[in-house]
C-alpha cells in the first residue's frame, strides 16, 4: 500500500464533519487538561508548604471562666504546670491565637514614628510566654526569645495601652522593615507611633486566618503578655505519636479540675489545618475529576470517529488488501489518519489554552502557564489519541480481501 498523504487527506476532506468534531474536542480538551493541571499544581503546592510549625504534634484547648470566683493567674499557673509535667509533653503555653484556627489578631507596626498607611505593615499578633516558640515548634534565627521574668500580665482596662519594649518577629517581617540587614537591636513602632525593639527573629510559620494565601501573606510577630482571661487557648507540643492519648487525658484532667472554668474546645492544629484547607481540597478533587473525564471523552471521540473510518470504508479496506496491501499497511493507514486530526486539534488547542492562562493570570492573580504544562499537555493527547484510535486500526487489518468482490 502506498501510503502517502495524499489519500489520507482526501478521505477526510470528503468525511470532514466528523474530524473536525474531535479536533475540536482535542482542543477544548488541551486547553482544560493544560490549564486545571497547572491549577491544581498550584493549590498542591498550597496545601503542602512547609507550615513553620509541629502541627502534626500540636494541639489546642480553649478555655474561659465563667464564674466571680475564677482566678485566672492562678488557674493558668496550675494549668500550665500540670501541662508541662505531663510524660511526652515537650512544651506548652497559654496563647491568644492558635496557626490556622481562623481567629486572631492582626496588628500594625510601622517603620518610623509617623503614624500613616505608607508606614504600616500589617502583621499577626501573638501573646505567648517564655515557651511560645517551643511550643510551636518554631526556633530563633537571629537574636533571642522571651525570658521568663520579661512576660506581662494579661492586660486590663488600666493597661489596655501599655506599651511593648520587645518583640520577636518572623524572618519575613525582619525582611519587609529591613530587607537583608540584621533585625535585631532595630526599632519599629507600634499603632501609638511608640518605638519597639526586636530582640529576635523566628523562623516563618503560618498565621491563624483560615484562607490557604492568607496564613502565609504577612508575617508574624510575638509579645510577652498573656492573653485575657475569656477565650485564651493552652497550646500543647507533644513526642511524635502521643499527641492523642495526651489530648484525652489533659482535656479531662483540666475539665475536672475547675469548676469555675471550661475548655469549650479541643482540637489538633493539624485538623485546623485541614479545615483551612478544604476548599483547596475540593477544589483539586474537581478538577482531577473533570479533567479525567474530559479525558475519556475526547478518548471515545477519537475510538468511535476511528471505529466509524473503519466500518464505512470496509470494502475500500477489502480492495486494497486483495490489490496486495498487507494487514500492517492497513493499521499503518489508520495510525497516520489519526494524528492528523489530533494535530489540527491540538494546534487550536495550544492557542487556547495560552489564551485561558493568561486570562487567569490577569483575572485571578495566578502565576502565568507554565509551557512545561503545555509540552506535556500534547504528549498527552497525543499518547490518548494513538491508543485510542489502535484497536480500531487492528480491526481494520483484519478486513478479508475477499470483501471487495461483495456487492453492497
Amino acid at each position: 500500500m502506498n501510503l502517502n498523504l495524499r489519500p489520507i487527506l482526501s478521505a477526510l476532506l470528503r468525511n470532514r464533519t466528523g474530524a473536525v468534531l474531535v479536533a475540536m474536542q482535542i482542543a477544548v480538551a488541551l486547553a482544560i487538561l493544560v490549564n486545571s493541571t497547572y491549577i491544581v499544581k498550584q493549590r498542591l503546592d498550597e496545601i503542602n508548604r512547609p507550615t513553620g510549625v509541629d502541627d502534626k504534634n500540636l494541639f489546642s484547648m480553649d478555655a474561659t471562666g465563667f464564674t466571680p470566683r475564677y482566678d485566672y493567674a492562678s488557674s493558668v499557673r496550675a494549668d500550665l504546670a500540670y501541662l508541662r509535667g505531663l510524660d511526652g509533653v515537650l512544651a506548652a503555653t497559654v496563647t491568644d491565637d492558635v496557626p490556622f484556627n481562623g481567629n486572631g489578631d492582626s496588628e500594625a507596626l510601622f517603620k518610623t514614628p509617623e503614624i500613616k498607611v505608607s508606614n504600616l505593615i500589617g502583621a499577626y499578633c501573638y501573646e505567648m510566654d517564655e515557651q511560645g516558640l517551643e511550643t510551636l515548634g518554631s526556633h530563633i534565627i537571629a537574636g533571642r526569645g522571651f525570658r521568663k521574668d520579661e512576660i506581662l500580665p494579661p492586660m486590663s482596662p488600666s493597661t489596655a495601652t501599655r506599651p511593648f519594649p520587645q518583640i520577636v518577629v518572623t524572618e519575613r517581617l525582619a525582611k519587609t522593615f529591613f530587607g537583608d540587614e540584621n533585625a535585631v537591636g532595630k526599632q519599629v513602632y507600634d499603632y501609638l507611633g511608640r518605638p519597639v525593639t526586636i530582640v529576635g527573629v523566628a523562623s516563618d510559620m503560618a498565621g491563624p486566618w483560615p484562607t490557604a494565601e492568607g496564613t502565609f501573606i504577612h508575617g508574624s510577630y510575638w509579645v510577652p503578655e498573656q492573653p485575657l482571661m475569656y477565650g485564651f487557648h493552652y497550646l500543647v507540643r507533644t513526642k511524635p505519636g502521643r499527641r492523642d492519648e495526651i489530648m484525652r487525658v489533659a482535656s479531662q484532667h483540666l475539665s475536672d479540675s475547675n469548676m469555675d472554668r471550661a475548655i469549650t474546645a479541643v482540637r489538633s492544629v493539624e485538623y485546623y489545618k485541614e479545615f483551612t484547607y478544604l476548599t483547596e481540597r475540593v477544589t483539586v478533587n474537581t478538577l482531577i475529576i473533570v479533567t479525567a473525564l474530559l479525558l475519556g471523552v475526547a478518548a471515545l471521540g477519537i475510538f468511535g470517529l476511528a471505529t466509524f473510518n473503519v466500518t464505512t470504508r470496509t470494502k475500500q479496506i477489502g480492495t486494497r488488501r486483495a490489490l496486495g496491501a498487507r494487514k500492517a499497511d492497513a493499521v499503518r493507514y489508520f495510525m497516520v489518519e489519526n494524528p492528523l486530526i489530533t494535530t489540527a486539534g491540538i494546534v487550536v488547542g495550544c492557542a487556547l489554552a495560552l489564551g485561558i492562562g493568561y486570562w487567569l493570570s490577569v483575572h485571578y492573580e495566578l502565576p502565568r502557564l507554565d509551557l512545561y504544562y503545555l509540552v506535556g499537555g500534547i504528549l498527552a493527547l497525543w499518547g490518548i489519541g494513538q491508543l485510542a484510535a489502535w484497536q480500531p486500526a487492528r480491526r481494520a487489518a483484519t478486513v478479508s480481501p475477499s470483501v471487495a468482490t461483495r456487492t453492497a
